[in-house]
């Protein structure tokens, strides 16, 4: 990767006194300016989105409002079982469900729906078709994750060919949750074909639902029962406080994560505690590590070797992506005995888009030799310049060395995950950052930012109303600005965008 260079990176050097300035900032005065900011926006045109987030704005500092998570449905199936039209379906709109190709990992999708005046997220665990040696493992293992990212379990069979023996190998994975499972026997067109569901009794999952997603026959009826178990708040979905803070291992293939966690567990001489409600390979283990507990997510997917050579991207990739949702800190680790590739590059990426916090490990560093680190540094420079935020640790996962030195990167990203800037405080740093370097013009017209809030933290995220489109070079500038001043070590940060127009008077 490039270094990203733009006319804004000399900003910073002109004006070091930014910090000392927003030092001198009383922050009741500062409260106070905002609120004239933010009452200015009423001469603009907000949407109903706008209020809300300049409503949490308004809780200040200390007083984050963490709405309750919304339920999740899992719609489970092999492929070609009508998962896509049954989505489309529930939701009430056409969304693009996009059937993979052989060899093409696949994100699984969340959409929000709403039923009723029920609000609920719907998992598309859409189907992926190997060859038929990897099938049965692959249909099963997007089974696996679904179940443990959700409430409820929508399990979709096609009626018209019946149960197959893929059907049968996920049944037995669903036989094993306690979470409520319905089975629905889609493509029942009309009651002549209801006999065809019928005989997906034997499967052993209950009554089947027979529905036909295309004309949308029966579905109302499934909901209907789907929410009568359905929690108001889910299970799965929700922050969790107070507990262990959480922690996934990644990087690819071979680059020691399994030596690091057994080191970190067999030094500290813990007892691996496998948590309740599975009895598959642990999904999470708790570790003590620096005097402290730490809940590594995930460590089944670490541990578990894939021989199928078909699709074995597609099930790391799957892993990684169940092992961030349910982290809050990731641990990328790092061979430096082999240069930085793509496939380590990727993986960083898809931590950034997952917004948790990141801490980069360089493993087997007892390994190096002066002149392989020498490439280092350049390969880190080049590769690995839009992480330069991220904490970094070098260690030895074989001999443990300075293995030590992880919990502190693990506790400083995790503070920086958390922190929220008061809004007050925001503001007067977006104006003195704008009357320092505003932002060019941009066809005869300059772009003005109109008032500034941090609308979440983990990670922190910020939304500026604006009169015009602000250059991504602008929005980085800000970003380093705000990592300067504000620290950030170790958390993505998010700048969204709300260009505004002026009310018709």
């Amino acid at each position: 990767m490039t270094d990203q260079r733009d006319e804004y990176d000399d900003a910073s050097v002109v004006d070091d006194r930014l910090a000392d300035r927003l030092a001198d900032v009383d922050d009741e005065l500062a409260e106070q300016r905002a609120a004239a900011l933010r009452s200015g926006l009423s001469d603009y045109n907000l949407d109903d989105d706008d209020l809300e987030v300049l409503e949490h704005s308004e809780e200040g500092e200390d007083g984050i409002r963490y709405l309750p998570a919304l339920p999740v449905i899992a719609i489970v199936g092999r492929p070609n079982v009508g998962k896509s039209a049954l989505v489309n379906r529930i939701l009430g709109r056409r969304e693009a469900v996009v059937e993979d190709t052989p060899g093409v990992t696949r994100d699984r999708v969340a959409y929000k729906g709403e039923w009723l005046d029920r609000r609920f997220t719907l998992v598309d665990t859409g189907g992926w078709e190997p060859d038929a040696k990897g099938i049965d493992a692959s249909v099963a293992l997007q089974a696996e994750v679904a179940i443990d990212l959700c409430d409820v379990v929508l399990f979709v069979v096609d009626a018209t060919v019946g149960a197959t023996a893929t059907d049968e190998h996920v049944v037995r994975l669903l036989r094993k949750t306690k979470k409520p499972v319905f089975l629905v026997a889609n493509k029942v067109d009309d009651a002549r074909q209801e006999s065809e569901a019928a005989a997906l009794w034997n499967l052993g999952l209950g009554e089947p639902h027979p529905v036909s997603a295309l004309h949308g026959r029966g579905v109302a009826d499934m909901l209907e029962a789907v929410f009568k178990v359905l929690p108001l708040v889910s299970a799965v979905a929700k922050d969790e406080f107070g507990g262990p803070r959480r922690v996934a291992i990644l990087g690819r293939p071979n680059v020691g994560k399994s030596s690091l966690l057994n080191k970190a567990a067999g030094e500290e001489r813990v007892v691996v505690n496998e948590l309740a409600g599975t009895t598959r390979d642990p999904v999470d283990e708790q570790i003590e590590l620096g005097g402290k507990i730490w809940r590594f997510v995930d460590t089944a997917g670490i541990r578990r070797r894939v021989h199928l050579q078909q699709g074995a991207d597609f099930y790391a990739s799957l892993r990684t992506q169940a092992a961030l949702e349910k982290a809050e800190v990731a641990v990328v680790l790092l061979d430096v005995s082999q240069p930085i590739s793509e496939q380590d590059v990727r993986i960083i990426d898809l931590v950034l888009e997952s917004g948790r916090a990141l801490v980069l490990a360089y493993n087997k560093w007892d390994l190096l030799d002066d002149d392989r680190r020498r490439y280092l540094e350049r390969e880190i420079e080049k590769d690995l310049h839009h992480v330069a935020w991220a904490p970094r640790v070098n260690i030895s996962a074989r001999t443990g060395r300075h293995l030590e030195k992880l919990v502190p990167a693990l506790e400083t990203a995790l503070e920086s995950w958390d922190t929220r800037i008061a809004t007050g405080k925001f503001n007067a740093f977006l104006t003195e950052l704008t009357q320092q370097t505003p932002h060019p013009l941009r066809g005869g017209k300059q772009p003005r930012i109109l008032f500034g809030t941090q609308a979440a933290s983990r990670p922190p995220t910020f939304v500026l109303f604006t009169t015009g489109f602000l250059d991504p070079g602008y929005r980085r500038f800000i970003q380093r600005r705000l990592r300067e001043i504000y620290g950030f070590e170790g958390s993505p940060i998010v700048v969204n965008m709300r260009v505004r127009e002026k009310r018709q008077r």
